[in-house]
Parts: C-alpha cells; sequence; structure tokens
C-alpha cells in the first residue's frame, strides 16, 4: 500500500476502494483515478492474478484513453480477484456489485475487461436494479454487441491505416503480424483481410503460426470459432512458432494486441516491423519505445490505437437508460473516424515537435484533463500573500 500512496501525482487516483466478501471468498478492487471530465467508466477484469497496482496503471491509462478520443467520461477500473472459469462466478459477481453499491452508478459505471462477459454486465444490472450500473450487456437488453462488431479491433486498423498514410503506404500488400488472436486480434485480423492487408503471423497463449507468403485468414478465423486459444495446435501448411516469435518475423507492421510489458527492450532491439500499432493496453516498456523511436519505428500508443472499445461505450453509455441502441454502421464509422483522425493528429505532432508519438498523445491527453480539472477547481492554487503582512 505504501507503493501506491506513493504513486499518487496530480492526475490520481482518486479513490481505490478495496472490497471482500466472506461468504463468496469474493475480493476485489475498483481505482478510480480522474473524473475531471466525467464519471469514472472503464471495465472489470476478473483473474487469479489481479492487484490493485495492476488495477490502478490500467485506471490512468483510462483516463488518458477517454481524453484522447475526446469523449466526456473519467478514467477508472475493476478487478476481482477469481478465476473466469469458476462456478461460482455468479456468486462472486453479484457479490463484488453488491459491496460497490455505493460506488456504481454514482462514481463508477461498469464494463467488461479480461475474464468478464455480456452476461456478467447484465448480472451487475440486475443484481443493483439500475441498468445504468453497466454497459457490455447482451444486445436482448439493449446493449451494443462489441465482440461481434469488433469494435476495438476495427479501431486498431483504422489507427494502422493513418500511420501508412503518413508513410505514403498503402493497405493492401502491408504484411502483418498480430500477436493476440482474442477478441481485439480476430477482428483486426478480419478487418485487414478485408482491406488487403497480408497477415503472415498470429498467436495466442498456446503458440503462434506464420506463413511468409501470408495465412489463410478465412480458414483461422474458423479454427478460433471452433477451438479457442487451441487453433494453433496441428497448424497446416503453415510454421509453428513458439510463444513470443511473433514479434519479431519479418514484416511490415506488429500489433501487440494480447498482455502487458510483452514487449521490452531485448524484444524491441529485434522487431523487424517498421510500424508498432498497441491493440492491448500497455504492451510495450517506455525503454522499448526509446530502443524503436531510436530505429525510426512508428508507434502507435495504446489509448489511440485501441479506444475502439472505450468509443463504443460512450454509445452504449448515452444509450444504457434509453430504450433505443444506435445502429452497429453508425457505431463502426465513428470508431474508424475517432482512431484514423486522433492517430494523424499525434503523429503529425510527434513529428512537429520532435518527440515520440507516446509524449505526443499524453501532452494531449493531459492538456484535456488539466483544462477540466482547473475549470473545476481541483488544481493547487498558491494563496496571495495578506496586503501589509511581513516583518
Amino acid at each position: 500500500m505504501n507503493d501506491l500512496l506513493q504513486s499518487i501525482d496530480e492526475w490520481g487516483p482518486e479513490k481505490i476502494v478495496c472490497v471482500s466478501d466472506s461468504r463468496s471468498g469474493m475480493r476485489g478492487v475498483l481505482v478510480v483515478d480522474n473524473t475531471a471530465r466525467g464519471t469514472g467508466k472503464g471495465g472489470i477484469r476478473m483473474s487469479p492474478t489481479v492487484s490493485v497496482a495492476e488495477i490502478a496503471r490500467l485506471a490512468r491509462v483510462m483516463t488518458w484513453k477517454w481524453a484522447a478520443a475526446d469523449l466526456f467520461h473519467g478514467g477508472a477500473k475493476a478487478g476481482i480477484v477469481a478465476d473466469p472459469a469458476a462456478p461460482d462466478k455468479e456468486r462472486i459477481v453479484r457479490a463484488f456489485a453488491r459491496k460497490l453499491a455505493d460506488q456504481i452508478p454514482a462514481s463508477y459505471v461498469a464494463g467488461l475487461d479480461m475474464g468478464m462477459t455480456e452476461r456478467d454486465a447484465a448480472i451487475i444490472q440486475d443484481e443493483l436494479g439500475d441498468r445504468g450500473t453497466a454497459v457490455g450487456v447482451p444486445e436482448v437488453l439493449g446493449g451494443v454487441p462489441y465482440d461481434e462488431l469488433g469494435v476495438t479491433g476495427h479501431g486498431v486498423v483504422a489507427a494502422l491505416a493513418a500511420a501508412l498514410e503518413l508513410r505514403n503506404r498503402p493497405m493492401a500488400g502491408t504484411r502483418v503480424a498480430v500477436q493476440g488472436f482474442g477478441a481485439v486480434g480476430a477482428a483486426a485480423v478480419r478487418r485487414l483481410h478485408e482491406l488487403g492487408a497480408q497477415v503472415v503471423a498470429l498467436s495466442t497463449v498456446d503458440g503462434g503460426v506464420h506463413d511468409p507468403d501470408g495465412l489463410d485468414v478465412p480458414s483461422w478465423l474458423a479454427r478460433r470459432a471452433e477451438h479457442g486459444d487451441a487453433c494453433v495446435h496441428g497448424a497446416p501448411a503453415a510454421k509453428r512458432l513458439d510463444r513470443g516469435e511473433e514479434l519479431v518475423v519479418d514484416c511490415d507492421v506488429l500489433i501487440p494486441a494480447a498482455g502487458q510489458d510483452v514487449l521490452g527492450e531485448r524484444v524491441a532491439a529485434e522487431v523487424r516491423a517498421e510500424v508498432v500499432v498497441e491493440g492491448a493496453n500497455l504492451p510495450t516498456t517506455p525503454d522499448a519505445r526509446a530502443a524503436l523511436a531510436a530505429r525510426g519505428v512508428t508507434v502507435v500508443p495504446d489509448f489511440i490505437a485501441n479506444a475502439g472499445g472505450a468509443i463504443a461505450a460512450g454509445f452504449a453509455m448515452d444509450a444504457r437508460r434509453s430504450a433505443f441502441r444506435p445502429a452497429p454502421d453508425r457505431i463502426l464509422d465513428e470508431v474508424a473516424q475517432r482512431c484514423r483522425d486522433n492517430t494523424r493528429l499525434v503523429l503529425r505532432s510527434a513529428l512537429e515537435h520532435g518527440v515520440d508519438p507516446h509524449s505526443a498523445a499524453l501532452d494531449i491527453a493531459q492538456s484535456r484533463v488539466r483544462a477540466a480539472m482547473e475549470l473545476r477547481g481541483r488544481l493547487a492554487t498558491v494563496e496571495a500573500e495578506p496586503v501589509g503582512a511581513g516583518g
């Protein structure tokens, strides 16, 4: 806890709420990082290894993501220490929602992250008796079908298109390696294929596959639908890769869309891509970004590239108390437009000021949050010395 106290800065976090329930064994945490631009919003992550520090770090990313997308919500994140496959998952989720009833939705609106499903969002709404408590519910309950639409992956590819445009490169024929073949990675792979890019490598937690002539994307999407992460087992007409090798195959573009801190300085030295688009949250370390920048590799930051889910959640937030749901085409168009525009803004700003894209993106996001904090009177002020005071 001392480390967390030391990590508090001018931005936040505003509150850290730890909760537990002896009957279900539930242990969880909510971190509301900064609400200057609106109510805290971010997904709930469920994993046996969830930590307060991890959730605080992700909550900060959400602060920058909302601000960079210029949407008026605040940064927040929540976590539950549990196995998502546990038979008593519903009981744990209900206990978590009850313990945070004084925070949801007053300070925080719940969403989905790793280990959580649309049904879990529906359970939270049911437990708290309010449609305004969570987004990400099934379409039949009025939710936006995030995974079916592939909003985050769709936005990642739109960000890539903008980065390629600034390099005067077409999408068609571009060779792309994708780490992570989950909801984000699969949606990105599907969209890349539609736009004529060549997917040369992909991976799951069970390993990866590589074909320099391009993988058969439709067949791999079908294998994933049938086998999940095990789809890479017995891969036909493709070279098997050990986990992590997909990051360093010969390609034009690398999309890390799996875990955090997977690309450190050592791996960065071996990356052969000219463009890295961060599909996951926090996939690269600061040292890695510096090493890549020194080699002229363009890195599109996570909170710019993967903001599609947040943008779609913004639609869901607007509609959560309404009887109407926005049209899917409108959501995808807005996601693509914002991700393209924000990527152009960040990369041009980086060139203009001679900084790396992450620094440029952070400056844009921080300036928006700081302006909101100032208008709300949340910044420290220096009191003027009273007239006539002194010795």
